[in-house]
């Protein structure tokens, strides 16, 4: 029994630092996004976002073809493929010296980092089910949470010792050890027996299966949309707090206390989802993401930026509340697909970025001299969301 604990412990250890690589390429590089806008020129403080969200559109794209190809050849080549292609790609961004440069080498990182991300969910769902794959999904979650939580003052450390070069050199150093991890400890997941037969058909036959699942593509829709208000918090972020509120030294923390409150709630969805049910808590917390961005609407309409205390009073509950929506809006979306877990994490997982990307890249241009932008863009996305749920209820 102690030895199985031991197995599962390490099996979510590493489950989520195959999801943290993703997590730090994009927070370890917030502290020094103006700087390296300054290297290369950029002349739009704005266009600086693109270091953030153009990874994302990788993420996206990479995971339409590591999915399905990983439920035919296997899981752990595509990882080990995944692997290469992201170390290739860091060292584009660090020989960058334009815009264009760095931001095609963050979008193949994307790429890279999308055989991990996307496969270890994969990986999850051959092993699990129900509410309990929601469980370990949370934990997981938890565990990766450390690394954002981390990463902005790990990435100010190394701008402010060495350069923002070093910043790269070091995510091909942890991607290393990951990889090292991976391939002694980690066992393949999907049974011979399980393997599907390679064909030029394999995509559109898995694309027909998943969008016949009408639970599927709702709840993925919806993560989309939590995700695309997540990703314009990403990159509007240091605009907030660096440019707005004059907190260049504090961001790092503060962006870890907020990432903290989101790794606590994931964490108790880990314990109530066995309770109460993946379903349940998707739909109380859309509530809450919903009802505390309109008040905070109510409350500041027309009005200059708030004290940060209370900025980040709301924050800490919106951030709550996605805590209990990423890992169980992923399990239930997955939950009918069983035998193309590959192909559907990469399906499901591109519909939410083609969803998620254009409201993080239109909404953060926005961002200027207020957080409202941020605000309208959680309470638009949580209201939609509510009324799909409400619509799929309804018809089901």
């Amino acid at each position: 029994m102690l030895k199985q604990e031991k197995s599962q412990f390490e099996f979510i250890a590493l489950m989520a630092s195959l999801m943290a690589m993703a997590a730090l390429s994009i927070d370890a590089l917030l502290p020094a996004m103006s700087v390296i806008g300054d290297v290369v020129g950029v002349t739009d403080a704005h266009d600086n976002q693109l270091l953030i969200t153009m990874i994302f559109l990788g993420l996206g794209i990479g995971q339409l073809f590591f999915g399905p190809l990983s439920d035919s050849f296997g899981r752990k080549p595509m990882v080990y493929i995944g692997f290469v292609v992201f170390i290739a790609s860091s060292f584009v961004c660090v020989f960058s010296t334009s815009l264009e440069m760095l931001v095609l080498g963050r979008i193949v990182q994307g790429v890279g980092l999308s055989a991990p991300r996307t496969i270890s969910y994969s990986m999850i769902r051959d092993l699990y089910e129900g509410d309990h794959m929601a469980k370990i999904m949370s934990f997981v979650t938890v565990v990766f949470i450390i690394v954002p939580t981390l990463a902005p003052t790990f990435g100010k450390y190394i701008l402010d010792s060495f350069s923002w070069q070093a910043i790269f050199h070091f995510q091909i150093m942890f991607c290393i050890l990951v990889a090292i991890w991976f391939g002694f400890r980690q066992k393949e997941t999907l049974s011979k027996s399980s393997k599907i037969a390679f064909t030029k058909m394999l995509f559109v036959s898995g694309f027909r299966a998943v969008i016949n699942y009408k639970s599927t593509m709702v709840f993925t829709f919806i993560s989309g949309l939590i995700m695309g208000s997540f990703m314009l918090y990403l990159s509007a972020s240091q605009q907030i707090f660096v440019h707005q509120y004059g907190l260049a030294d504090e961001f790092p923390y503060i962006f870890a206390g907020l990432a903290l409150a989101f790794g606590a709630s994931t964490l108790l969805n880990g314990k109530l989802v066995m309770k109460y049910g993946m379903e349940k808590l998707i739909k109380i917390s859309l509530f809450s993401f919903t009802v505390t961005s309109f008040t905070y609407i109510l409350l500041f309409f027309g009005e200059s930026n708030p004290s940060l205390i209370l900025l980040i009073s709301f924050l800490l509950a919106q951030f709550t509340s996605l805590g209990f929506l990423f890992g169980n809006l992923k399990a239930i979306s997955l939950q009918p697909l069983g035998r193309i877990a590959g192909i559907g994490a990469s399906i499901t997982g591109f519909i939410s970025t083609l969803v998620a990307v254009p409201i993080g890249v239109f909404l953060g241009t926005f961002v200027h001299q207020t957080t409202m932008p941020l605000f309208y863009c959680f309470f638009i996305c949580g209201l939609i969301s509510l009324l799909v749920y409400g619509y799929y209820k309804h018809s089901s």
